[in-house]
């Protein structure tokens, strides 16, 4: 099982670990309207999946705008997407303060349904770890990073590498 600290503090990841090879797990998230989004909903697009605690702190901010830039310049075929387990209204007004438009925030708060199936469910805080996925059409993960501490930054240009890639 991957070993993450948050605060410099071990944490206990609740779910199982994602490898690179596994057949992506289902979910089920609201989106910014509140509306039950699910793996399905992006079947066939090429996925980025940026994990974050909360998009009103300093790093998980920089890394959903990163993401953000970079979606920008991608096409239809790929969806890049934010998950926390920020409430829907808070990462709608944080993206309309913001300025992003090109990421997709989910909200994991109801039942912590993604991070159960993705095993980065941070059991003492009810936060998500700090992670990125990237999916491929085929519903197949190629590329998983689990961020050792939970307030550094993931590595953007390994994890945009393997996304353009596909």
């Amino acid at each position: 099982m991957v070993q993450v600290t948050f605060g410099n503090n071990p944490v206990t990841l609740v779910g199982q670990e994602i490898k690179v090879g596994d057949k992506a797990p289902d979910f089920k998230v609201l989106d910014n309207a509140r509306a039950e989004k699910t793996l399905a909903d992006y079947a066939g697009k090429k996925l980025l999946i940026s994990v974050v605690p909360s998009l009103d702190t300093g790093v998980c901010d920089q890394q959903t705008r990163k993401f953000n830039e970079a979606a920008s310049e991608l096409g239809e075929d790929y969806k890049v997407l934010t998950v926390s387990v920020d409430l829907p209204f808070a990462q709608k007004r944080w993206c309309g303060n913001a300025g992003v438009e090109n990421v997709e925030t989910l909200s994991d708060h109801y039942a912590v349904s993604f991070g159960d199936a993705y095993g980065v469910h941070m059991k003492e805080h009810r936060l998500l770890a700090r992670s990125i996925f990237v999916i491929n059409e085929a519903g197949e993960v190629t590329y998983v990073e689990y961020v050792s501490e939970g307030t550094n930054h993931p590595d953007y240009d390994k994890a945009l590498e393997a996304l353009k890639a596909l």
